[in-house]
């Protein structure tokens, strides 16, 4: 298995520190606001990396972190009228909604900052004994960058470069303008912890590193994220980690790739932010979770309506080879090389896409099977379901999925049933025309009408 690590810049073999266990950690969520695109981003992109190791047989330790302390939340609470506990676990709980929605399985753990405070301050503590860190006189404690001679190592950047190129805040208590702040005194009125340094908080940074190391242990394998926290968090967590410990921090960085907005970076400003919840009001979760899987993860990906469109086209596909099938759910593998295939694609740093064109083979050879061998039609459909479901995908019954999923039906099912029972009374009385016009009205309402020698059945065409 071959995966890009982001700190090398190019694929590695992928060998687990202890045999057969692999051990992740992913930077969670803020909890001041509902998950954005971007968030389902990252989530999608290691449940998939998460199902597909544990599929391969490994025992994986998957830690995701939520930070419940921070100046957003401590400002979104403020606006609201609300204690920072009310907005954490409010917004904590629709996290936990919008990722059941998409398919994405919980992590193993989920670590909070304000769990972890004492383990915190006490790698501070050992940063300030090693030399790393000091306490400013206001009472906050910064990290020495400088002290660290590996940073930049993760964004190949230069220290000097940075410091010419930085938008760096001016702050009178710091030794050098690129030191970061680990622990942050607290101003009147503000949530607080005790510390050696007076009341405060953790910064930000130092938050990964401690609950990474108290879940996962000194060393562990995988860490990912988001494509903004390449630089500063991920820098700023090698350098506190590495210089507290002594020892290498995470053997392979992921990063997944950024959303985009009909081509634009998503963002407030230009108006083309959307929460998750949003987006699920008028679109299955499955087809946004196929988009998000459909790029390679470390690829950018543009959310437009044309790209929704496409992935329930690609999703009616298997499902309409999967429609009136029987079959079984045992493992027997059939011919056609499609599971070594498969493996073959997602063992190449997670290729999704190559995988994906794996199962629409398969779902192709499944349409003939249905046709010309209809005994081989039950094992291709189990290993086309069994297959998806490493992607989180093709869980959901085809019917389900081709009538419910699509959106708001325009008639009741009976009335959609009655009109069915209309058209074969027609055509029992050689009335084409009239059944044709009952077709053609059900057509018009983006009803499809699919006849077999089982009978008729429908799907809701969905009109983006």
């Amino acid at each position: 298995m071959q995966i890009y690590n982001t700190l090398t810049r190019r694929k590695e073999r992928f060998q687990p520190i202890e045999p057969g266990r692999v051990r992740m950690y992913v930077c969670g969520m803020t909890v001041y606001d509902y998950c954005h695109l971007g968030h389902a981003r990252v989530m999608v992109a290691f449940d998939v990396v998460t199902r597909y190791l544990r599929w391969r047989g490994l025992d994986v330790t998957y830690v995701r972190n939520i930070t419940d302390i921070d100046d957003k939340i401590l400002k979104r609470a403020d606006e609201n009228g609300e204690s920072i506990g009310a907005l954490t676990e409010r917004m904590i709980a629709a996290m936990h909604e919008d990722e059941a929605r998409l398919f994405v399985l919980r992590p193993d753990h989920e670590p909070r900052a304000t769990g972890h405070v004492a383990e915190i301050i006490a790698m501070i503590e050992t940063l300030i004994d090693k030399g790393y860190a000091y306490a400013a006189s206001n009472g906050d404690v910064y990290y020495r960058v400088r002290k660290f001679e590996g940073y930049g190592k993760l964004n190949n950047r230069d220290l000097d470069e940075m410091r010419s190129g930085a938008r760096v805040e001016v702050d009178e208590h710091k030794e050098d303008p690129l030191d970061f702040v680990l622990w942050k005194a607290a101003k009147p009125g503000e949530a607080s912890w005790s510390s050696p340094w007076g009341e405060g908080r953790p910064g930000w940074h130092i938050e990964c590193s401690a609950m990474s190391t108290c879940c996962l242990g000194e060393t562990f394998d995988i860490h990912g994220g988001g494509p903004d926290l390449t630089f500063p968090h991920h820098e700023n967590e090698i350098a506190q980690s590495e210089a507290a410990t002594g020892k290498p921090y995470v053997n392979t960085w992921m990063h997944a790739g950024a959303v985009r907005v009909d081509q634009e970076k998503m963002s407030k400003s230009l108006g083309n932010f959307f929460t998750i919840r949003e987006v699920l009001e008028s679109h299955d979760p499955e087809v946004v979770r196929y988009l998000l899987v459909a790029s390679h993860y470390r690829s950018a990906i543009n959310y437009a309506p044309e790209s929704l469109a496409d992935a329930r086209k690609s999703l009616e596909r298997f499902y309409n080879s999967l429609e009136g099938v029987a079959y079984d759910s045992g493992e027997d593998k059939v011919d056609g090389g499609f599971d070594e295939r498969f493996v073959a694609a997602m063992d190449d740093d997670f290729n999704t896409p190559e995988a994906l064109s794996v199962l629409f083979d398969l779902a192709r050879e499944l349409n003939r099977a249905r046709k010309e061998a209809p005994d081989r039609a039950p094992p291709l459909a189990a290993e086309l379901k069994r297959l998806g479901g490493v992607l989180g995908l093709l869980q959901q019954e085809p019917e389900a999925f081709l009538k419910g999923g699509a959106g708001v039906l325009p008639l009741s099912e009976a009335e959609i049933e009655a009109k069915i029972v209309a058209r074969a009374e027609a055509k029992k009385a050689r009335d084409f025309a009239a059944a044709d016009g009952i077709r053609d009205e059900l057509a018009t309402l983006g009803i499809i009408l699919k006849d077999s020698r089982e009978g008729t059945t429908w799907v809701l065409e969905k009109t983006d």
